[in-house]
Formats: structure tokens, C-alpha cells, sequence
């Protein structure tokens, strides 16, 4: 299975702390050798870096950890590939255009006959399970809305339904945001952290390195920072239930 790694925040922040950890499972301290990628929105503008190699051994990845670029909302994943091969079009995250505003998606799991009719604007690039689900998505949501956001309450009970659709076919934990909001769907495996003030030192699981946060932060600031397995050490995660679907805005899931 992949590994992915996102954040939504109530002001710009780098994730250059969580991205160091997570990218030493591409290849170091776990098996997800197979590309990886990450997306930072700013304001309607998307970074987008991906990679075919090993996130251990990428210079690219060796960029993200040394350059700390400030957003809103990220997306990141590490592949280890279950369908498609290892090559640059299958790495996640995947990025799509819809209602005027960029959405990016990323995906762990494995989907068994998921073979949807895809009619519409959005087609796969690549030949894996995740693009097509994504694309899939982005196509079910345009034929509910037509060329308008709906407004958050109508999307997220749009996307619910989706989601369970999809997961009927496997496993399908994924990240989604459109850089307001994230979204966030556990079928086996996913938990999150909201650090806000107080704030506290962090100590990374995959590299000896920590972060006193209360000299790096505001009273004001919350970063919600959601991940396939605990980054930290002295940290208390929360786990997602399996089929629950999260949706996190200015660094807080809401009710």
C-alpha cells in the first residue's frame, strides 16, 4: 500500500517538518519505492512535483525538505504500485481542473473491476486505479452541479456518496481538497493531528530531528496535518474509523 500525507492550515505554513519523516518511507524506513509527489496550493495556483524514483533517493524531494514553501493546503503521497507501472504519469497526486479552481487528488488502496465509463472531460493520463477514480469523481460531481460549486454541506454529502460508491470496489484511502478544503476518506488506515496553541516540541518516527513549534508558530495558527501512519513520537493521533469520511477547513475537521 501507498502512503500519503496531507495538510490544511488557517494560515500558510511550510511542511517542510512532516515532509522530512514522510519521505524516508519512499525507500528508507518502509517499502514505497515505487514514485511519489506533492502539491501546494497558492491562492489559485497549484506547485505540483512528482517523481518516478524513490522519494530517498529523488533531488527533487531533496528540494521540498530544504525549500520551505508556505500554503494552505498539501497534498503528498509515496506510491508502491499495485496497477499501472512505475513511470511519471502514474504518480500521485493527480491534478485536475473543475469549476474554475484545481483539484488535487491522491490515493492508497487497491481497486478490483473499477472500470467506470468516463465520457466527460476527465480521462486518465495514465493507466492506474487511482486517476481513474479520481477522474470518475470529478465527473459525477459535474453531472450532480453542473458549472457551479454547490457550496461545502452540498458537496460534502456528494462526495460521501461517491466515496462509498468507489470503495465498494476495495481499498480507498485518499486525500482530495480544491484548496479551500480537504477532504479526507479512511478505508483501513488513516489518522490526524490538529497542533494549535499551546504549542509543543515534535520528535519525527523516521529521522532523528524535532521541532519546538511554539517558536515557529502564532497563538493563532492550527495546522491539521492527516497521514497514513503517526509522524511523530510524542504526539497523540486521532485514528479514523474504516469508511469515515473527514473534512478539514482552516486547520480544523469540521462537524
Amino acid at each position: 500500500m501507498c502512503q500519503l500525507l496531507a495538510m490544511n492550515c488557517n494560515v500558510p505554513t511550510d511542511i517542510v517538518f512532516s515532509f522530512t519523516g514522510f519521505a524516508h518511507r519512499g525507500g528508507r524506513t518502509d517499502t514505497h519505492h515505487d514514485g511519489w509527489g506533492i502539491a501546494f496550493f497558492e491562492g489559485a495556483g497549484v506547485r505540483h512535483f512528482v517523481d518516478h524514483q524513490a522519494a530517498v533517493a529523488s533531488p527533487i524531494a531533496e528540494l521540498i525538505k530544504r525549500y520551505p514553501i508556505k500554503s494552505l493546503n498539501v497534498v503528498a503521497h509515496i506510491r508502491k504500485a499495485t496497477q499501472g507501472q512505475v513511470a511519471l504519469e502514474n504518480c500521485h497526486p493527480f491534478v485536475r481542473e473543475m469549476w474554475g479552481r484545481y483539484w488535487v487528488f491522491a490515493h492508497n488502496g487497491d481497486l478490483k473491476e473499477f472500470d467506470p465509463v468516463l465520457d466527460g472531460p476527465f480521462r486518465p493520463v495514465g493507466n492506474t486505479d487511482s486517476e481513474r477514480a479520481f477522474c470518475f469523481l470529478l465527473q459525477q460531481l459535474r453531472e450532480r452541479f453542473g458549472n457551479q460549486h454547490p457550496g461545502l454541506p452540498a458537496l460534502r454529502a456528494a462526495i460521501a456518496d461517491l466515496l462509498a460508491v468507489i470503495a465498494r470496489h476495495g481499498t480507498f484511502n485518499m486525500m482530495l481538497s480544491d484548496g479551500t478544503a480537504m477532504f479526507a476518506h479512511c478505508s483501513t488506515k488513516l489518522c490526524y493531528i490538529v497542533r494549535r496553541y499551546p504549542f509543543t516540541a515534535a520528535s519525527l518516527a523516521d529521522e532523528d530531528l524535532s521541532v519546538d513549534f511554539s517558536q515557529v508558530t502564532t497563538p493563532d495558527d492550527r495546522v491539521a496535518i492527516i497521514v497514513t501512519t503517526p509522524l511523530t513520537t510524542n504526539e497523540q493521533w486521532t485514528e479514523f474509523a474504516p469508511g469515515e469520511l473527514k473534512v478539514f477547513v482552516d486547520g480544523l475537521p469540521q462537524t
